[in-house]
């Protein structure tokens, strides 16, 4: 599903326009990335939570020329989805057998 067809989804399920929708949406990942941006995180209950992790520098190599080269710290982002999510994608189960 992309940006559009989670919008039409809202519109439909609320009786929103697509318009209004958009709006909803737009605001809600904008509300998202900020909170991302700031390094605080972003829990949403029965869904999941979004948070901003720091990477710490890493020594690798190109593949090309087999040099070796440093990589920068840097942010990353991880979604950690909740139980709920996960049992409801897992067709009820919480986990593997």
């Amino acid at each position: 599903m992309n940006k559009k067809e989670l919008i039409a989804e809202v519109a439909r399920k609320t009786g929103m326009s697509r318009r209004d929708a958009a709006i909803v949406v737009d605001s809600l990942l904008e509300t998202i990335g900020r909170q991302m941006s700031d390094g605080d995180e972003v829990v949403i209950r029965d869904f999941g939570k979004f948070a901003r992790k720091q990477r710490k520098p890493q020594t690798g190599r190109n593949p090309r020329t087999g040099q070796t080269i440093e990589i920068p710290a840097r942010a990353v982002l991880k979604f950690t989805p909740s139980p709920a999510l996960l049992s409801a994608i897992n067709g009820g189960r919480t986990s593997d057998p």
